[in-house]
C-alpha cells in the first residue's frame, strides 16, 4: 500500500463515522495554541498541537468530531535518524472527540440524522482503531498487542480500556498494563491537557513466539507502535498536580511512516514509498555508499523542503537555527557519500514530486525552497572553509575544548572532527566533548524553559497585541498594496513580531503612515466580532489569514467595524483569537524595527502602551 492510498482510506473511514476533516496546519504553530496557555514550541510535535485551544473547551467551527493528517517535526531523537523507525519529519493520521459523548452512537458510528454527531470516548475509539486496523488495513490480529495504564498516584488503572480491548476478542495475554506515566500523553509542555492513553503494536517478528515479560516494551525493534488512543482527562497544573479537564477529549495518532512499513512488509520506514525514492538516487550518486548516511540525507532533505514551504528560512536563533542544523548535516552526510555534483535541487524535485499531490503548497513555493537550500550550502561551505583553517592552527590531540569551539562556532559535527583528525594521525577526546555538549545542552534547556521553551504570554496585553496584528495586516495593504500576506507572527509580553510577503525594505515614510493608519483605527474605538461561516464565504467578502494556509469548511472571522458589522468592516481574518473587544483599549502602536526575514518576506516589530511617549 502507497502513501496516497492509506491517507485517503483514513480520512474516509472516519468521515463515514461523523468527522469533518480538516487540513493539515503549519508547521510552526499557530498562535491561538501559544495563548491557550501552553508550552510554547518550535514546532508542531504531534497531531493534536494545533487543536489545543479546541481540547481545553474553545467550540471548533468543523463540530466535535475531527480527522486529519498532521504535519509534524520532532528533532529529539535526530541521532537515532537513520535506523528502522526514526525520522525528524513525520506525519500523523488522527482522528479526535471534542467534548463528552452527547448520547449512545450506533455500533457502526454512521449518522443519526444527517448533522455531526457529539463526541465519543474510549469504546468508540478503541473499537473504531481495532476495525480501522482489521477490516481495512487487513493486518493479522494475533500480531496486535496493546497496552493501557497500570494507575498510579495521580490517576486510576483505566479499566474501562482494558475491559474494551478484552471485548473485542484481544486476548489478555496480549493486554498489558504499565504505570509510571508510562501509558499517559502529554501535556505538551510542563502543564496543559493529558491523560491515560492506551498504545497498539504489530508484532513483525511472530516467529518469536509469545513468552514475553514486559510485553511490547522488551523489543521495540520486533514490536512496532502503529496507533495510540489518548483521553485526555486531565489538565495538569504549576504545582504538579492534575486536576480534571472541564471536558472530556479523545486524541488519536497513527504514524504513516511506520504503518506504510507494517502494511508493506518493509523492514524500516525507509524502505516505503515516501523515501525508497530519495533513497535511491542517493544511493546512485554516492562514490562511497553508506546506509546511515542516505538514510539521514534523505530525513533531513524532506525535512527541510517542508520547512522551507511553511516559511522557515535558516538562521541562528529557533525555528532557523534547527532548519540549518538539518541543512548542514545534509551537506556533511553527503560529504561522506562522496557525492561530487550539486544535488539539493535534484532531491527537493523528488520530494516535491511524492507529496505535491497531497500538499500542493511545496509545488507553489519550490523557487524559494530551492533558493534557500542552496543559499544555505553556499554558506555553510564559507563557515566550513573556516573551520578547517581553525583545525589546522590545532597543536597535538584534539582536546574536549577544541572539538566543541569547531562544533559550536563552525557547524562541526564531531564526526567531521574525527574524520579530519585520523587523515592527520590525531586522536579526538569524544568523551570530554560529549560531556561538553551535554553540559551545553542542560544549560540550553535551563534558558528555554526561562524564555524559548517556557509558558506563551496569556494574558490581556497578549489579546490586545493580537488585535494589533490585525490592523498592522490591513495598514501594510493599505500602503504596500494587496500583494502583502502575513506568512507568520509571534507575540511576547512586550511586543509583537509580524512577518509579510514585500521584496523590498520599507521607507521611513511607508512605517509613519502604516502607524498612523493603526493609530486612527486605535482611536476610533472600533469593535472586534468574530462571526462563525463557511469558507467560501468568507473568501467572497474578502477575509484574509495566513499565507497560503488551507482552513476547513467552516472558519472563524475576526472583523473590526465601527458598527459591530461585518460589512463595513476594517479588517476581516481568519484568527482562531483571543482579542480585545474595542480597539481603543490597545494604546499607542509603535514600529520598533523593520528588517528583512528572507527572500521576499519583511519583518515589523512593534508595542503598543497606555501612553504616547511611553515607546
Amino acid at each position: 500500500m502507497k502513501s496516497g492510498e492509506l491517507r485517503q482510506k483514513y480520512l474516509k473511514f472516519f468521515e463515514d463515522r461523523g468527522h469533518k476533516i480538516i487540513p493539515s496546519a503549519s508547521l510552526v504553530p499557530p498562535e491561538s495554541v501559544e495563548l491557550a496557555g501552553t508550552q510554547r514550541v518550535l514546532f508542531t510535535t504531534a497531531g493534536m498541537h494545533p487543536l489545543v485551544p479546541y481540547l481545553l473547551g474553545q467550540p471548533h467551527p468543523e463540530g466535535n468530531r475531527l480527522v486529519n493528517v498532521q504535519k509534524c517535526l520532532r528533532t529529539d531523537d535526530i541521532d537515532d535518524v537513520g535506523d528502522s523507525v526514526h525520522n525528524t519529519f513525520f506525519e500523523m493520521l488522527g482522528n479526535w472527540s471534542l467534548g463528552d459523548p452527547a448520547s449512545p452512537a450506533r455500533s457502526d458510528g454512521s449518522r443519526r440524522d444527517g448533522i455531526g454527531l457529539g463526541g465519543y470516548w474510549k469504546e468508540e475509539a478503541i473499537s473504531w482503531s481495532y476495525q480501522f486496523l482489521i477490516n481495512e488495513l487487513k493486518l493479522d490480529a494475533k500480531r496486535i498487542y496493546v497496552s493501557v495504564f497500570a494507575g498510579d498516584k495521580d490517576a486510576p488503572f483505566d479499566e474501562e480500556s482494558y475491559q474494551v480491548w478484552k471485548k473485542l476478542g484481544v486476548g489478555e495475554n496480549r493486554i498489558y498494563k504499565y504505570g509510571k506515566k508510562e501509558n499517559w500523553w502529554g501535556p505538551v509542555g510542563p502543564i496543559g491537557p493529558c491523560g491515560p492513553d492506551t498504545e497498539m503494536f504489530y508484532d513483525t517478528q511472530p516467529f518469536k513466539g509469545d513468552s514475553l515479560k514486559r510485553g511490547p516494551a522488551e523489543d521495540s525493534e520486533r514490536f512496532v507502535e502503529i496507533w495510540n488512543d489518548v483521553f485526555m482527562e486531565y489538565d495538569k497544573q504549576t504545582d504538579g498536580l492534575y486536576k480534571p479537564l472541564s471536558q472530556k477529549n479523545v486524541d488519536t495518532g497513527m504514524g504513516l511512516e511506520r504503518m506504510l512499513m507494517v502494511l508493506n512488509h518493509a523492514p524500516t520506514i525507509y524502505e516505503t514509498d515516501v523515501f525508497l525514492p530519495i533513497v535511491k538516487r542517493i544511493e546512485d550518486w554516492s562514490g562511497v555508499f553508506n546506509l546511515k548516511s542516505a538514510r539521514i540525507v534523505a530525513d533531513h532533505l524532506r525535512a527541510s523542503v517542508f520547512l522551507i514551504a511553511d516559511g522557515v528560512i535558516p538562521s541562528n536563533v529557533e525555528r532557523g537555527y534547527i532548519l540549518r542544523r538539518l541543512v548542514r548535516r545534509t551537506i556533511r552526510h553527503a560529504a561522506f557519500l562522496k557525492i561530487k555534483q550539486d544535488f539539493f535541487e535534484e532531491l527537493a524535485k523528488i520530494v516535491i514530486k511524492i507529496h505535491g499531490s497531497f500538499y500542493p503548497k511545496l509545488e507553489e513555493f519550490q523557487k524559494s525552497i530551492f533558493e534557500e537550500l542552496k543559499g544555505e550550502e553556499e554558506k555553510f561551505k564559507k563557515a566550513l572553509a573556516a573551520g578547517i583553517r581553525q583545525f589546522e592552527k590545532i597543536k597535538g590531540e584534539i582536546s574536549a575544548k577544541a572539538a566543541f569551539d569547531l562544533y559550536q562556532n563552525f557547524g562541526f559535527p564531531i564526526e567531521l572532527t574525527i574524520e579530519l583528525a585520523a587523515e592527520n594521525d590525531k586522536k579526538v577526546d569524544i568523551g570530554g566533548f560529549k560531556k561538553e555538549l551535554k553540559k551545553h545542552q542542560q544549560l540550553s534547556r535551563a534558558a528555554g524553559q526561562k524564555t524559548k521553551g517556557g509558558l506563551a504570554i496569556q494574558s490581556e496585553q497578549a489579546a490586545k497585541l493580537h488585535t494589533a496584528t490585525h490592523l498592522l495586516h490591513q495598514a501594510l495593504r493599505d500602503v504596500l498594496g494587496r500583494h502583502v500576506h502575513q506568512t507568520g507572527s509571534h507575540i511576547t509580553a512586550e511586543r509583537l513580531r509580524f512577518d509579510f510577503s514585500h521584496s523590498q525594505k520599507m521607507t521611513e515614510g511607508q512605517i509613519v503612515k502604516v502607524e498612523e493608519i493603526v493609530n486612527g483605527k486605535i482611536k476610533d474605538n472600533l469593535k472586534v466580532s468574530k462571526e462563525i461561516m463557511p469558507k467560501k464565504s468568507a473568501d467572497e467578502i474578502g477575509a484574509i489569514g495566513l499565507f497560503a494556509e488551507k482552513y476547513g469548511d467552516l472558519v472563524n472571522i475576526y472583523f473590526i467595524s465601527k458598527t459591530g458589522k461585518i460589512e463595513d468592516a476594517y479588517s476581516k481574518e481568519f484568527c482562531g483569537g483571543p482579542h480585545a473587544n474595542l480597539t481603543n483599549s490597545l494604546g499607542f502602536f509603535k514600529v520598533i524595527k523593520e528588517e528583512s526575514a528572507g527572500a521576499g518576506i519583511r519583518r515589523i516589530y512593534a508595542t503598543i502602551s497606555s501612553k504616547k511617549g511611553k515607546n
